[in-house]
């Protein structure tokens, strides 16, 4: 490996307060904590957790059937008192005992673990011992004579990546050994460690010896680990760049924007910021907001076909809607049911939730709407089994003709005239060439090819990379670039009228990604930062249209590239590396 692959962790040690004491594990003793129950560990919990779970069961099938027949909660039977006591019993067994089983085996591997940092440590102070001798050296506690027998043997590959890594803490190293090995899992150095960013080092380093590859080149310094824990990434190794370019400014609506993009497509950039001049040019592009819900589609089974079509008919009665809204709507401040449309595939039922979300995405926001109103649908309908909270019918990252009808997220129409001369000098192309092009290309051609939502030129191109800008979410780049481009030649045929319908955009200026560094100066660079304090929701809707617009200057270029023949011209121009791939070889 090259020495270069361990110089981060050495950095970073530099850096790093020496040796935390309260990673050591605690020392094992020689009474175990399940010595005073009649029964093995696992037998008891065993029978106290089946006791549990089927007397609650029991008590609540009986309370429920008591419910139907309006019998009264305190009178009580002989079963269902000794269901309580029962009940009581094994709570206050398991409250008392639960983490016996885990103490237990702490216990039992403290004199193994791999990362008792303290007692390697006194070990390197007496006999200068190197990770190979700590096993055959001269003075060795019991406790290290049994890590050393239970200690998995290294591969020959192994010890000599170790020892082309510099020099590292005596901490850090056994960490890593027991990342390597396997006796610490890897997933958990962040809770261990309470150190992100030393967690991510560590991760690192413990990967390149266990791969035998060189990670050179992905960046680790320069980034907030603590920023993404729990949230946007798991087990991070370092981070990858991608370049932000902008474009414009795009004139929207009266008022002028920069957009950020980010892609590693040559002339992307260039190609949108032609676009936006053309438009800026002609006195700009106007937009229209749709409209703007999240949606969220459970399927849920019945015995009967008869069964799944009643609650059909209850859900979509408006008489039942206003109780629904008010069950929905608790999960939270911003989320108001809109509409619920469903479908029936045999003895399934399928509910399409539809609500707004204010400024985030929403998906998290519907998904704990939804759950509230089927909790509350089974008491009128406890048949009703509930087999997914999404059932495909959303329908999320994935192209569905229900998108591109119904709209998901926020649906937004842009539009401009562009003028003649305009064409010409800028486009450096005429009306009727562009409106023949669209009409064959992008509506005939997309037809031929069974298109769902894909009657464009290049529309996920810029929706990809001002989403990933502006830390939304990637995947969903599916359903949102659905699009339609339509072109006219008006005012007698000279000039042209352009529009990119787009029914589902879905954004969010808060949550998820938006919160990175990064990605936050991006939505700060369009006013659309956070949440918006005067109206909820305003700052999502109007990424939505400038994204729309974005791809209403993507797609005026392109289609003006194709048609004065330059497509080729300009990709040979600015999409070709000068360096000779023949002299690049794989990094080890």
């Amino acid at each position: 490996m090259d020495k270069a692959a361990g110089e981060p962790l050495k950095q970073y040690h530099r850096q790093r307060h020496h040796h935390n004491d309260h990673h050591n594990l605690p020392t094992p003793t020689s009474l175990k904590a399940s010595d005073a129950l009649p029964l093995p560990l696992y037998l008891t919990n065993g029978l106290f957790f089946g006791l549990f779970f089927s007397v609650a069961y029991f008590l609540l099938h009986r309370w429920r059937e008591k419910i139907r027949n309006s019998t009264p909660l305190h009178i009580l039977t002989f079963p269902e008192i000794a269901g309580i006591v029962c009940l009581s019993a094994s709570v206050v067994y398991l409250l008392g005992f639960f983490g016996i089983g885990i103490a237990q085996s702490f216990i039992s591997r403290g004199s193994q673990d791999s990362w008792d940092v303290e007692e390697d440590q006194m070990m390197e102070k007496k006999g200068g011992l190197c990770a190979a001798e700590k096993c055959s050296g001269p003075a060795k506690s019991p406790a290290a004579s049994l890590a050393c027998t239970l200690a998995p043997v290294p591969s020959a590959r192994a010890v000599s990546t170790m020892f082309q890594t510099p020099l590292l803490g005596s901490d850090d190293e056994e960490v890593i050994k027991g990342v390597v090995s396997g006796d610490i899992p890897s997933y958990s150095l962040e809770s261990k460690l309470s150190d992100c960013k030393r967690a991510a080092v560590i991760r690192r380093e413990a990967l390149q010896r266990m791969t035998g590859r060189s990670l050179e080149g992905l960046p680790l310094e320069g980034f907030d680990y603590e920023s993404i824990l729990g949230q946007c990434c798991e087990m991070p190794v370092g981070y990858v760049q991608i370049p932000v370019g902008v474009a414009g400014p795009l004139l929207l609506d009266g008022k002028e924007y920069t957009v950020p993009m980010a892609t590693t497509e040559g002339c992307l950039v260039a190609s949108t910021n032609r676009g936006c001049k053309a438009i800026y040019a002609s006195g700009g592009a106007s937009s229209v907001l749709l409209r703007d819900g999240m949606t969220r589609a459970p399927v849920v089974r019945f015995g009967t076909a008869k069964r799944a079509a009643e609650l059909k008919f209850f859900t979509e009665d408006p008489a039942n809607f206003d109780t629904l809204c008010v069950v929905f709507n608790r999960s939270s401040r911003f989320g108001r049911l809109q509409n619920i449309k469903c479908t029936i595939a045999g003895k399934n039922l399928y509910m399409r939730f539809s609500c707004s979300t204010g400024d985030a995405m929403g998906m998290n926001m519907v998904s704990k709407g939804v759950q509230n109103v089927l909790d509350y649908l089974q008491t009128d309908f406890p048949d009703m089994e509930i087999i997914g909270i999404s059932g495909n019918f959303c329908s999320d990252k994935k192209p569905a003709a229900v998108n591109w009808i119904e709209g998901r997220g926020k649906s937004v129409v842009c539009e401009a005239i562009i003028k003649e001369e305009v064409v010409r000098k800028v486009l450096k192309t005429n009306v009727a060439t562009l409106v023949e092009l669209n009409m064959l290309k992008n509506l005939t051609g997309s037809a031929m090819a069974g298109a769902l939502g894909g009657f464009n030129a290049h529309a996920s191109n810029i929706v990809t990379a001002v989403y990933i800008a502006t830390g939304q979410d990637p995947a969903q780049n599916v359903e949102s670039s659905h699009c339609i481009t339509m072109m006219e030649a008006v005012n007698g045929g000279k000039d042209l009228h352009i529009s990119v319908t787009m029914p589902s955009i879905e954004v969010g200026t808060v949550g998820g990604g938006t919160q990175l560094a990064s990605q936050s100066a991006c939505l700060n660079l369009l006013g659309v930062k956070g949440a918006s304090k005067d109206s909820p929701g305003s700052n999502s809707r109007l990424l939505s249209t400038i994204i729309a617009g974005s791809v209403l200057a993507g797609e005026l270029s392109l289609m003006s590239a194709i048609a004065a023949g330059q497509l080729i011209k300009s990709h040979m121009k600015y999409n070709r590396s000068s360096k000779d791939v023949s002299e690049i070889a794989p990094s080890n």
